[in-house]
């Protein structure tokens, strides 16, 4: 068995039958998260189809991977959700990006998400659509060290926070307004298998694969800031569930990551990939950027009681398979 083939069952069994009246978009499906919620929804059932425009490194071996292990399951269509001519995880996915050219990050992740809203809305109004949003609407946040609740006030910091949190309100606001089975999943760091990572956006990955290439990396700051990581698995099962239990999560919006267990600092996970590659980390230090969180961890009270998820995959078991997984594509 190819390795990335093992590393993303999520259970020892073949999939299920396709079910003709269980279909589901997913944007942006080439896309890390996308193939890994594809994979975990086609064992469970759904046809997928693929809506990416593969801007992205890595989508085009990820999608190549995916059709190529479920032909007869998947479909794929290029097209950029800025054209107006669901599970929605495309977007732009980097703070840095969005300070450099606002524009083009806006469109993208508002204007985008508005025009998959209201395709729902003309042409399929009961549809569940579900939306990959961010912590980032929090802002920079207070630094108490306190896990943060969906209580917390909205405060978008960088053109990033501020596209994607009027995208996340948009979608909220589409449940009340237009009744339609809208849910909102604020997420913390996402890491695992078909996860390319950069300096900007998917970070762990970015380690993982730098430190096994010998690559020096950058720590912005002092690497001490913390955040909650959850393994993609754990995140394609709770989609799963929150499509299935529609009834209960339409209108809501749900803090995910991987809670106060699964809790580390830059520097800690650096020195477990050194350990777990037999690799010395290099890195050196640069400045604080703009919009960063010094301290992030979800609240994850709420998902558990209204869907009792929470996540199975610890940080320790997870990050030794991407590293697995790593070693396999290099």
């Amino acid at each position: 068995m190819d390795p990335s083939e093992r590393l993303t069952k999520t259970k020892s069994r073949p999939p299920i039958p396709a079910d003709p009246e269980r279909r589901i978009l997913i944007t942006g499906g080439a896309g890390f998260l996308g193939v890994n919620a594809a994979v975990h929804l086609i064992k469970e059932g759904w046809f997928v189809t693929l809506l990416d425009n593969l801007s992205r490194p890595g989508t085009e071996r990820n999608l190549k991977w995916l059709i190529t292990r479920y032909p007869n399951r998947t479909s794929f269509i290029k097209e950029d959700v800025r054209n107006a001519s669901i599970l929605h995880l495309a977007g732009q996915v980097a703070v840095t990006t969005s300070l450099v050219d606002p524009g083009t990050d806006f469109d993208v992740n508002a204007r985008g998400t508005l025009n998959m809203l209201e395709a729902v809305r003309l042409h399929n109004h009961d549809a569940p659509f579900l939306f990959a949003s961010t912590n980032k609407v929090y802002g920079k946040l207070d630094e108490n060290n306190s896990a943060c609740k969906e209580t917390q006030p909205i405060d978008f910091h960088s053109p990033y926070g501020c596209s994607k949190g009027a995208a996340d309100q948009y979608v909220r606001d589409y449940a009340r307004c237009f009744h339609m089975n809208t849910v909102v999943l604020r997420q913390s760091c996402i890491y695992g298998a078909h996860q390319y990572g950069t300096e900007d956006q998917g970070w762990v990955a970015h380690f993982v694969h730098s430190i096994l290439n010998e690559r020096p990396l950058t720590i912005y700051g002092d690497g001490t800031q913390v955040r909650d990581l959850l393994d993609a698995r754990d995140l394609s099962a709770l989609y799963a569930i929150a499509i299935d239990k529609i009834g209960i999560t339409r209108g809501e919006i749900y803090n995910v990551g991987g809670g106060a267990e699964n809790q580390r600092n830059l520097l800690e996970v650096i020195d477990q990939i050194g350990e777990l590659t037999g690799r010395k980390p290099q890195f050196s230090h640069s400045d604080w950027r703009e919009g960063d969180q010094k301290f992030y961890v979800s609240d994850i009270t709420k998902a558990n009681n209204d869907l009792g998820w929470t996540p199975q995959i610890p940080f320790e078991r997870g990050l030794r398979e991407l590293i697995s997984w790593a070693k396999s594509v290099n």
